[in-house]
């Protein structure tokens, strides 16, 4: 047994231990060797370990729970938010947004989305608030765009400008007085004049009609004595005829182009001399004449134009002419010192008509650009910005009233601005065509008469701005009227080539 035992013993396996600690301690050497190589190296400064270094898992975890509830909540918006469905509008938003428009292989459904996407981060509001601040410089710049800047002008302009104040501050003081007194009057002895007035308009009637010239007949006005009245004609002529018989008194020859109005200095026929200047005309081709009332030649010429001149006026004051331009300019001429004393702009297209106060002291002028302007010739400011037309506004007038303008466009419209609050007071539907021509009644400016290209004529009561009269006779469209100084004639010219005087019964 003891023998069998030991063989059996003999070929059982063995455990080493003896092996197994001697791996452990190589292990170990080496785990001892590898640190104090690291201990080593961090010494030499290969190694940098930075200390209080502390990554936290469970905040990394929670800021990405944020981000995707973020953005579930943008997608979230994003759904909500109504995007245009026309390309055009899905750009200009983008535009609006400062963003590109057309990125490279984007099509209009993509573009869309990522217009969408950009309002759910920035905002439903920020495409509107974009609109609104883009609204408001494009308002600012058009402000600024109509702001009239002034700069000093010469001599003889400051001389003209104290001169127009010496004039004009007098009779401003005299038509105060006159409604001082006129306020006096009982409101009754008023209301039975003004009706009186009202019925012989009402009473109006074709008094003489007469064929002018071959072609259409552009403006007319009567002298300041009410005896004779010019015309003006797109053949070039201009005729004086007698009133009330219509009967032609001479012809004046020297325009080569279509003339645009005709106008009687302010003391013709009633005390300049007939050599003297009486008349001043423009034309289609920028010549502005001078005429006296004895030749058919002119007796000067008026030179600085380049551009077509459409209207011209005189100062109440017969010394200066005032003529608008299609150079989007209006100038103003001294015809004592023969010279051009002011060249003003202010008006961003062609300057049509012109029209001076009473008291000698304002202007008035309209353009193609729908708006009209007061200038105050004393100082040279414009004091009055006159916006509301919806055209080119092709007549301007002042009342004798001295606070009322009214003002003809081609909205068919007739406005009247009050001067003392510098706003629109009425607007007249006047017409169904563009209104070629407006005018108070001189004197006291009771009435107002408005012509237009659907070829009648209109009175309207003043005030309250209700038609009283519509003159229908003309079978083209009214180009001119005028009112006499006495206030018994109104006389109308038109495209049809004649020219008809209205009375009353």
């Amino acid at each position: 047994m003891d023998e069998d035992d030991g063989r059996s013993a003999s070929k059982r396996p063995r455990i080493h231990y003896g092996s197994l600690e001697e791996s452990e301690r190589e292990r170990l050497a080496k785990g001892t060797s590898s640190k104090s190589a690291i201990k080593e190296a961090v010494k030499a400064g290969n190694i940098n370990i930075s200390g209080g270094t502390v990554f936290d898992l469970e905040e990394h975890v929670n800021e990405r729970r944020a981000e995707v509830l973020a953005e579930f909540e943008r997608r979230k918006r994003a759904r909500q938010i109504t995007v245009p469905t026309d390309d055009v509008e899905v750009k200009a938003g983008l535009r609006n947004l400062s963003e590109p428009t057309t990125l490279f292989g984007e099509g209009p459904g993509e573009r869309r989305e990522r217009l969408r996407n950009i309002l759910s981060v920035l905002g439903q509001d920020a495409l509107k608030k974009n609109k609104e601040e883009e609204e408001e410089r494009a308002k600012k710049a058009k402000l600024e765009s109509q702001e009239t800047w002034y700069h000093e002008g010469p001599e003889p302009l400051k001389q003209a400008r104290l001169w127009i104040a010496s004039y004009s501050l007098p009779r401003a003081i005299s038509r105060l007085e006159g409604a001082r007194n006129n306020k006096d009057i009982p409101e009754a002895a008023k209301n039975a004049k003004r009706q009186e007035l009202h019925r012989q308009i009402r009473s109006l009637s074709n008094f003489c009609s007469q064929i002018g010239d071959s072609r259409p007949i552009s403006f007319c006005q009567f002298s300041p004595d009410s005896q004779l009245l010019a015309t003006a004609s797109w053949s070039g002529l201009c005729k004086i005829w007698s009133v009330p018989d219509c009967t032609l008194k001479r012809t004046l020859r020297g325009h080569n182009q279509n003339v645009g109005a005709i106008v009687f200095h302010p003391e013709a026929t009633v005390g300049l001399d007939p050599a003297a200047c009486n008349l001043a005309s423009c034309a289609g081709d920028g010549s502005v004449k001078l005429w006296n009332l004895k030749s058919d030649e002119p007796v000067a010429d008026i030179e600085g134009h380049t551009a077509r001149v459409a209207r011209l006026a005189y100062h109440p004051s017969g010394r200066f002419l005032g003529t608008t331009c299609y150079d989007a300019s209006w100038r103003l001429w001294d015809l004592q010192a023969q010279q051009e004393i002011l060249h003003q702009e202010g008006h961003s297209k062609a300057v049509y008509d012109i029209a001076f106060h009473g008291d000698g002291s304002l202007a008035a002028t309209s353009g193609l650009d729908a708006f009209a302007r007061v200038w105050d010739l004393r100082t040279g400011r414009c004091i009055m910005f006159m916006e509301g037309h919806l055209k080119e506004i092709f007549s301007i007038d002042f009342s004798p009233n001295g606070y009322h303008v009214a003002t003809g466009s081609a909205d068919n419209s007739c406005k009247i601005w009050d001067l003392r609050n510098r706003a629109c007071s009425y607007t007249i539907p006047a017409h169904h065509n563009l209104l070629s021509k407006v005018k108070f009644q001189p004197g006291t400016g009771q009435f107002l008469v408005t012509g237009a290209y659907d070829n009648i004529v209109k009175v309207w009561s003043h005030p309250g701005w209700s038609p009283l009269k519509t003159l229908a006779g003309h079978e083209g469209k009214v180009m001119g009227l005028d009112v006499s100084a006495d206030g018994q004639f109104i006389a109308t010219s038109s495209y049809d080539r004649t020219f008809k005087l209205w009375l009353s019964d």
